[in-house]
């Protein structure tokens, strides 16, 4: 079975915004540290992450034009550590007193920078759904997918709901609470080779339960060791090990859609998908191991490539994507949708992402992509080796 790569080694910083440059700079040795530690375990780590403080609000008394400032700061700093992603927190607008002028500025916040990420909280369970915020979180939306290359930064933005601090997975992150550190892993070939071992050529549906106890094993298997590390590394460095997100996510041909097709039934979107999918979320959540984040499946249609020949092929789409985060998914991710949509009918999509999260209470995300110059009907051309192009629908 081959060893899952460690997708992301984040860490949470407790120091509130703004950062100094000793603190990127002390954050950014323990990352590169971490990583050598890992890799010298015979891993390969993808990228390390910092997890930060809401923004807006440590900094809530700060004008525009002294937040854009220190986000272009930041920017500077990190470029000059080496370190790639950034988390600037959530927007906690769901709460009343949140000020909703500022969410717009999140675009203003994004759109320079190649590092910072950041999200808006349209829902939680204390205060429940503010509606007005999803019209605004679909403006940012728009306005990255107008003023980035290929409309890029919108993977540097998502809106929550029902989302707690300590997730390692971008743009997802925030943190909250000691420094800590949590890790990612880049999972789908972990599932995928569980499945695949036990099919020897049977066409035959596997039954459910077969299917929750061969990948909690696998799952236990190849996470325990990376967990273990993390641990050490944690107490190492005197931080919190916040846990490891199980979630296997995927990337290009490793792909999520391929284990849940090796079950037997058939392409996803059939029927029984649903119940394949909840039967893998169980075994994710119940193996024992220390966790955080969404511990479900993720189902990018721009990041798995078999995913995006399936939507390409009218196997799936927006609905079913959404009844799958009715069971186990991690909500809407990297949905490529027409660059005219307005903001407006981007809003809907994120009232429904954000009352499943309310109504099943659990954590739901949506990282919309509208493609800039391509309608309904017309196919991706991204340049990027990561994305796979499909249509957009």
């Amino acid at each position: 079975m081959r060893t899952p790569p460690i997708r992301t080694i984040t860490l949470g910083v407790a120091d509130q915004h703004p950062l100094a440059p000793h603190i990127i700079l002390g954050a950014a040795g323990v990352l590169q540290r971490a990583s050598t530690r890992y890799a010298e375990a015979g891993y390969e780590v993808q990228t390390v992450r910092l997890s930060t403080r809401p923004i807006f609000d440590d900094l809530h008394d700060w004008s525009v034009g002294a937040l854009i400032d220190y986000a272009r700061e930041l920017q500077h700093m990190l470029d000059d550590v080496g370190v790639g992603f950034c988390s600037l927190g959530t927007a906690q607008a769901a709460r009343p007193d949140f000020p909703l002028e500022r969410i717009e500025l999140i675009a203003d916040l994004l759109a320079p920078s190649s590092a910072l990420n950041a999200t808006v909280q349209l829902a939680t369970t204390e205060y429940g759904v503010r509606a007005e915020t999803a019209l605004l979180a679909g403006r940012v939306m728009k306005r990255l997918a107008q003023e980035t290359a290929e409309g890029f930064g919108n993977f540097r933005f998502a809106a929550l709901a029902c989302v707690e601090p300590g997730c390692p997975f971008f743009p997802t992150a925030y943190h909250a609470g000691p420094p800590s550190l949590s890790l990612g892993l880049q999972g789908a070939g972990v599932v995928a080779d569980a499945l695949s071992a036990q099919r020897n050529g049977e066409i035959t549906p596997l039954h459910l339960k077969t299917i929750g106890e061969l990948v909690r094993t696998a799952l236990i298997e190849q996470a325990s060791p990376v967990v273990s590390l993390g641990q050490g590394l944690a107490s190492e460095y005197g931080l919190a090990f916040g846990g490891v997100d199980l979630s296997p996510a995927p990337m290009g041909d490793d792909s999520i859609v391929t284990a849940l097709e090796l079950c037997g039934y058939g392409p996803i979107g059939s029927p029984g998908i649903v119940a394949v999918a909840a039967a893998l979320t169980s075994a994710l959540k119940n193996t024992g191991l220390p966790t955080c984040g969404y511990c479900g499946l993720m189902l990018p249609v721009l990041e798995d490539a078999i995913l995006g020949r399936r939507w390409e092929e009218g196997f799936i789409g927006t609905h079913q994507l959404l009844l799958y985060s009715a069971v186990c998914g991690t909500g809407l991710d990297t949905v490529p949708l027409p660059g005219d949509m307005e903001a407006d009918m981007i809003a809907h999509l994120l009232l429904d992402v954000t009352t499943l999260a309310m109504r099943l209470n659990k954590p739901l995300s949506a990282r919309l992509f509208p493609v800039p110059g391509k309608k309904a009907g017309e196919r991706t051309e991204f340049t990027s080796p990561y994305l796979t192009n499909t249509l957009v629908r």
